[in-house]
C-alpha cells in the first residue's frame, strides 16, 4: 500500500507504516538504542500525520458529518493526549526507566485512535463525501505533511486558522533541527 489516492487511503497508509514501526520497537530488547531511533521516526510521522488531519480532515468532519463537531473534538483530544506522551518520550533515551512505559502508552493511544478512525470515522466520510472531495482532501493532506512540524508542540493551536499559520514555520524549524542532529535518519 503506497501513498497517494484519496484522504482515507493516504491516512490508512500512514497508519500501517506507524504500526510497522511499533512492531519493530516491540521486537527489540528493552534499553536498545535502536528503540529510541525508531521512536523518533514514529514521532516524526505521527506529528506530520496529526497536523495534516487537524488542518484538513477535521474541518471537513465538522462540515460534512452529523455530530461532526463532537467527532472532531474527540479526535483532537486524542491527538493532544498522544502529543503530550510524545513530548515526554522525546526527553527519554531508550535506557531511561520511563521510556518503555511511555512507548507502551503511546502505542496504546495510537492503536485506539487508529481503530476508531478506520472503524467509524472513515466509513462515515465515504458515505457523506464525494470521491472527488476525498481525492482533493488527500492531495491537501499530502501537501500539509511535507510542511508540517516533525516534533510535538503540545501548546500549538490545533484548529484553523492558527494551525495553518504557525504549522509551516514550526515545520521548517523542526526540519532544520532534525537535519543538524540527524534525528529521524537511518545510517
Amino acid at each position: 500500500m503506497g501513498h497517494g489516492g484519496d484522504v482515507i487511503h493516504e491516512l490508512t497508509t500512514d497508519h500501517r507504516e506507524v504500526e510497522d514501526m511499533f512492531a519493530q520497537i516491540e521486537a527489540l530488547p528493552s534499553g536498545d538504542s535502536r528503540r529510541k531511533e525508531l521512536a523518533d521516526k514514529v514521532t516524526i510521522e505521527l506529528v506530520r500525520h496529526s497536523v495534516a488531519e487537524e488542518m484538513y480532515l477535521y474541518p471537513t468532519v465538522r462540515e460534512h458529518l452529523p455530530n461532526g463537531d463532537s467527532i472532531a473534538d474527540k479526535e483532537l483530544e486524542d491527538h493532544a493526549k498522544a502529543e503530550r506522551t510524545m513530548k515526554d518520550l522525546e526527553r527519554c533515551q531508550a535506557d531511561d526507566p520511563q521510556f518503555d512505559r511511555l512507548m507502551t502508552e503511546l502505542m496504546s493511544e495510537i492503536r485506539d485512535h487508529v481503530a476508531d478512525e478506520e472503524g467509524n470515522l472513515f466509513p462515515m466520510m465515504r458515505q457523506t463525501c464525494s470521491a472527488e472531495d476525498l481525492q482533493r482532501l488527500g492531495d491537501k493532506v499530502r501537501t500539509a505533511k511535507k510542511m508540517a512540524p516533525t516534533r510535538p508542540h503540545p501548546s500549538a493551536p490545533d484548529t484553523p486558522p492558527g494551525n495553518k499559520l504557525l504549522g509551516p514555520g514550526a515545520g521548517m524549524v523542526d526540519r532544520l533541527r532534525d537535519a543538524l542532529t540527524g534525528r529521524g535518519k537511518s545510517d
